[in-house]
This record gives structure tokens, sequence and C-alpha cells, in this order.
């Protein structure tokens, strides 16, 4: 087919998508499945080969994306429960005083979110929000600002995090580069977008304060040291270091590379840590094991929807890889005089405007971008880059088809005016920021 009709057909996906969730109120996940089929056939790709590639494309996404978010969502639950993410939050509001709580809520929500979904950090970390609220009786938005961009930038920028994990996994980029990219973007991007922005823009808009706290399950007495805390939320990132440290400074033929390699995987990190939560932490602090079991289940039942989300994500990117689809809406893309790294921002936030979900956002673009990416042989630093790019692009200009936009105005009680004016604009501050950062280490390297 022509690259117009390969192009046309990737602009009609995308909005057919958008009418199918808002317009006609089909699940996501039925209406990405649908999508794909559809691009499928009005590509000419021949009709044996649509279901093929679907199931390549789920099983491809889910078979890295599954592990990751089981463990990760078990780990965070359990550190939750025990008081570890408290005892984070409490020694940073500490530090900082309650003049600059909105700072320490920004910083409490990126370090904290580190092993936990956007949704699932918000629902257990809003409550600190709320308590430093009460106590110091300032405007809800300066301090829930910060905490939804701290918590955005995790999700979003930082490995061990199901979003980032993923699309370092679908570009190949090199981790340890992804973990030095993406704390150069989260740190900045948090720190403009929320305790910046959310002070300026609490002048403007105030919410009163809403009374929703969830309480860790063991009492004060039994909570860990913020030490042993932060130490086990940055744990499976240090095992994820051992990765670049194996591929940059050890022999590649020797076992200890092989090791380090093994031991440096996203599997075996969050596995290891999520272990030691359970039993080093939990049972040893007297939790019984009946309730570690049934905080365990309770963690992961959520997941279910956002891996097969998620998986439809992927099998509508592996459709538009196999179709040409990608390959001929990047080449138009970078035939247009666009940089890849601008491209890159530009399609993930196209995606992003038209249909809601920030995952699936980055899963497309991956499927537009990667045919292209290919043929120019960059290195796994430049991947790396590129997908910091992507991560920044799939979080602009959130409005009422996302999720993460009616997820703030439940817990804060904004209407969306508010939320427009609040949320939306801190996405977009966020996700810019972090792109920009992408894009000057794509230049130096």
């Amino acid at each position: 087919m022509s690259t117009l009709t390969l192009v046309l057909t990737a602009v009609g996906s995308v909005l057919l998508l958008l009418f199918l969730v808002m317009k006609a109120r089909i699940h996501a996940f039925v209406a990405l499945i649908l999508v794909s089929m559809g691009a499928g056939v009005f590509s000419g790709m021949p009709l044996d080969k649509i279901a093929e590639t679907m199931q390549e494309g789920m099983g491809g996404t889910l078979g890295f994306l599954a592990i990751v978010v089981a463990l990760g969502a078990m780990f965070g639950k359990v550190l939750h429960e025990t008081g570890a993410l408290d005892q984070i939050a409490v020694k940073l509001l500490n530090s900082f005083g309650e003049k600059n709580a909105h700072y320490s809520l920004g910083i409490a929500g990126l370090v904290c979110a580190l092993p936990l979904f956007f949704d699932v950090a918000i629902v257990l970390l809003i409550g600190v929000a709320f308590a430093v609220a009460r106590r110091t009786g300032g405007n809800v938005v300066k301090l829930v600002i910060p905490l939804f961009a701290g918590v955005a930038a995790a999700a979003a920028f930082l490995l061990p995090g199901p979003a980032p994990m993923l699309l370092a996994s679908q570009m190949n980029a090199d981790f340890g580069w992804m973990i030095l990219i993406g704390i150069s973007a989260a740190i900045p991007g948090m720190l403009l977008a929320g305790p910046i922005f959310g002070n300026f823009i609490s002048k403007y808009v105030t919410l009163d304060l809403p009374v929703d706290i969830s309480e860790p399950s063991l009492g004060q007495g039994k909570m860990p040291s913020f030490g042993l805390s932060l130490s086990l939320v940055l744990f499976p990132l240090a095992l994820v270091g051992l990765k670049a440290i194996g591929e940059n400074f050890v022999e590649q033929s020797s076992e200890l590379y092989q090791w380090l390699e093994f031991i440096g995987h996203p599997f075996s990190a969050i596995l290891v840590a999520c272990l030691i939560a359970i039993y080093g932490l939990a049972i040893r602090r007297g939790m019984s094991k009946e309730k570690v079991m049934d905080i365990c289940s309770s963690a992961i039942q959520p997941a279910g929807i956002i891996l097969l989300v998620t998986g439809a994500g992927g099998v509508f990117k592996q459709v538009l890889v196999d179709s040409g689809v990608g390959p001929a809406l990047g080449n138009a893309l970078i035939g247009a005089g666009l940089p890849i790294a601008l491209a890159c921002f530009i399609l993930a936030g196209t995606v992003r405007v038209i249909q809601g979900s920030a995952t699936v956002a980055c899963l497309t673009t991956v499927g537009l971008i990667l045919p292209v990416v290919d043929l120019l042989g960059y290195s796994g630093a430049q991947l790396a880059a590129l997908s910091i790019c992507i991560a920044g692009g799939s979080l602009v200009l959130s409005h009422v088809n996302d999720s993460g936009f009616w997820l703030f105005g439940k817990f804060t009680g904004a209407t969306e005016s508010q939320t427009l004016k609040t949320w939306s604009i801190m996405e977009t501050i966020l996700g810019t920021i972090g792109a920009i950062v992408g894009m000057v280490f794509f230049a130096m390297l």
C-alpha cells in the first residue's frame, strides 16, 4: 500500500479508538482489540497473519510486564502495611519543616512510589498529604499537587516502575542509562511541576480537606526505621544497577558477568526485594502469615485489568509494526524534518491526548517509531534517552479521557474545571521537562 494509505490507517485507528472509548463507552481492552483488527485489515495484512500478530503482541508485552507488575504490587503493598512508606514521608516532613511541607511531599511521592503503580501509590500516600494539610491548615492544592507530581514522575521515568521498565524492555534500552536519565528527568520535573507550580496555582484554586486516610496495619511501635524503610524502597533499584556494572566493567565471557546480569534483571531484583519485605520485615515484626497472604492477594487483584489493557496496547503496537503502518508513519514524521527525539515526544503526546492512557501512548509510540529506530542503529544509551522522551510525551495534556484526571478529582474533591487548572497543567509541565532532559541526553550521547 502507499505511504499515504498507511498513514491514514494509523490516524484513523487512533481516532476510532477515541470514539469507541469516549463516545461508544466500550471498555478500553475491547476497543484496543477491535481497533487492532481493523488496522490489520485496512493496512492490507494477510487475514491469517492478523491473529498471529495479535497473539505475539499480547505475549511479548505481558511476558515481561506480568511478572514485574505482580511482584511490584505485592512489594509496595507490604511496604505500606508495615509502615515503611509512612516512615519515609514523616521523616521528610520533619526534615523540611511545615513551611516547606510541599517540597517534602513531592520527594515523598517520588521515593515512595518507586515500587508502586501510579493509582496504588496515590491511594496509599494521599492520606499523608491530608494529614499534613490538617496539621498546617494550608490549602490542599499546595500539598496534593507536589505529591501527585512526585508519584507521576516516579511512575513515568524511574525504574523499577512498570511503565519505564516496559519502555526500556520494548526499546531495548540500556537499563543503567535508563536509571541515570530517568533520575535526571524526574527530579527537576517534579520540582517544577510539583512544589513550584503547586505553590503558584494554590493562589487561584482552593480545595477543602477531604477525610479519607488509610492507616498501616502495624502499630507505631512496630514500624521500621527510616533508614531501613528507605533501603528497602531503593533495594531493587540497586540490584538493577548491578546489571549496568556488569555490562560496563566486567568481562562478558566471565561467570561474574552472568551472575550480575541474572541478579540485576528486573525479575530477580523485584522478587528478592519482595521476599525481603515479606519475611525480613512483615513477618519478623509480628505480622501473621495469613495477614501477609491477604495483603499480597489484595495487592495483585487490581493489577488484572491494568495488565489486560496494557497487553491490548501491546497488541495494537505489534499490529502497527507488522502491518507497515508504523514504519510508514515513522518515516513520514522523520521525512518531515523532525529530530527523532522530538518526534518521539510529539507522537507520544498526540496519542496520549487522543486516547488517554499514558501506558498505551508509550506502547503505541514504540510501535510507530521502533521500525525507524532499528534502521538507524542507535546505542542502548541513546534508546534510553528516546524512551524518556516517549515517557514525557505520554504525560502531557491529560484531560477527561485519562483515568488519572478522574483519580485526582475523586481524591481531592476538585471539579473538572479545577482539575484542568491543576492536574492537567502539572502533568504537562512534568512531561515537557522530562522530555527536554531526554532530548539533551540524546544530543550528548
